[in-house]
């Protein structure tokens, strides 16, 4: 069991001390994924990786309703919050407007490691809606993967599910998402340079 999934243990267990602990454990890892995030947002903007680190911790609940299984499991959901967060700030400051602007994007795994202004977090957030309505494990996966940068076996951990099964979504998310991201539907065509 990691420290983190004991502390989460604890502090369902009505031990509030471990809220302390818990945030020790985990800033310094969140506040890497948030810098990654923000790492080709405008100069001058407004939040800040800190920011989005506490701001995404409020809104797991700061203790109050933080019922998470395990470590995988916490950090999903704390890449969802910080995914509504960024999408939150990037619609605020209008960085994209609607059906214009838009740049094909290519869809390829460094892309999952890499920064995302504004506009194309926008793209990848409309992407996502939309394979949640069609796939929600799909989305789910992509989220994971996309916005924390999970590896499939802790996909599979939070899930509950099998890697193998986690693979295969994550293979199937991948087009999906590239379909959707581009500016005319290409189904015939496979994202280059993937392999699930």
């Amino acid at each position: 069991m990691s420290d983190v999934t004991r502390l989460l243990s604890n502090l369902a267990a009505g031990d509030a001390d471990s809220l302390n602990r818990l945030y020790e454990q985990v800033y310094a890892e969140l506040r890497a994924i948030a810098l990654q995030k923000m790492a080709s947002e405008r100069p001058g903007h407004t939040l800040q990786p800190t920011a989005l680190v506490h701001e995404a911790f409020l809104r797991l609940g700061g203790g109050d309703q933080l019922k998470f299984d395990n470590r995988a499991h916490f950090f999903a959901a704390a890449a969802e919050a910080m995914r509504r967060i960024l999408v939150e700030s990037a619609r605020r400051h209008g960085r994209l407007k609607r059906g214009g602007d838009q740049e094909r994007v290519e869809w390829c795994e460094d892309l999952v490691a890499a920064p995302v202004d504004s506009e194309k977090l926008l793209l990848v957030d409309e992407a996502l809606d939309i394979l949640a309505r069609e796939d929600p494990m799909q989305a789910e996966v992509a989220k994971m993967r996309y916005f924390v940068g999970l590896k499939h076996q802790e996909i599979a951990d939070a899930l509950g599910v099998s890697e193998s099964t986690i693979r295969n979504h994550w293979a199937v998310a991948k087009v999906r998402l590239f379909e959707l991201m581009s500016p005319q539907s290409a189904p015939s065509r496979a994202p280059s340079g993937e392999t699930p």
